[in-house]
């Protein structure tokens, strides 16, 4: 189960704290433990950040980091992949990625483990939206459905062979059904 640490602590406060595993995030004051990631939850996000990798990086288009702490606003948060259109990763001086990212992703995917609130994981992909975030999925596992987010749009819940929808010049052409059949890990 998530749990929530109420402590009297600013964001940069938080931010000095150690690393703990799973995660923890700081939502308005508040700091949230994540759940620690079981196998679904890992499998789908190591396909998905390989799949948008593998097309996004080598034009230098964007780039997808599988739990990267994420800090802007009133929050710091460690979404299960954050996409940077390219861009906009603050490269260091010398070219390299740096450790710590002071913004928010431009498409944030969250993948929905059995103990977490659909709800906090909604107003975790909100936040992003209402602060810039051009795209937001929720990806349910147990219902096999994605719940795609857009700013000032209606979110749209997606299933089988639907295409959710990706960030612009991406051209990652995946239905839902093809993203949950990575659960199966057999050669067909």
């Amino acid at each position: 189960m998530t749990s929530t640490i109420t402590q009297a602590l600013t964001k940069e406060e938080f931010l000095k704290l150690p690393e703990t595993k799973p995660a923890r995030e700081y939502i308005n004051g508040d700091i949230v433990q994540k759940p620690m990631p079981k196998g679904k939850h890992s499998r789908l996000q190591l396909r998905l950040c390989n799949s948008i990798n593998q097309i996004a990086e080598p034009p230098q288009i964007a780039y997808a980091f599988p739990e990267l702490r994420c800090s802007f606003g009133m929050r710091s948060i460690v979404p299960d992949i954050a996409v940077f259109l390219w861009s906009r990763i603050p490269f260091d001086a010398d070219g390299e990625v740096p450790n710590d990212f002071l913004l928010l992703p431009d498409w944030i995917i969250e993948i929905l483990s059995p103990e977490q609130s659909s709800n906090r994981v909604i107003d975790k992909i909100l936040y992003c939206l209402q602060n810039g975030a051009k795209l937001g999925w929720l990806i349910d596992p147990a219902d096999r459905s994605i719940l795609v987010f857009r700013p000032e749009l209606q979110p749209l819940l997606l299933r089988g062979s639907d295409r959710p929808s990706v960030l612009e010049d991406i051209n990652l052409e995946l239905t839902v059904a093809q993203i949950f059949a990575w659960l199966k890990m057999t050669s067909n």
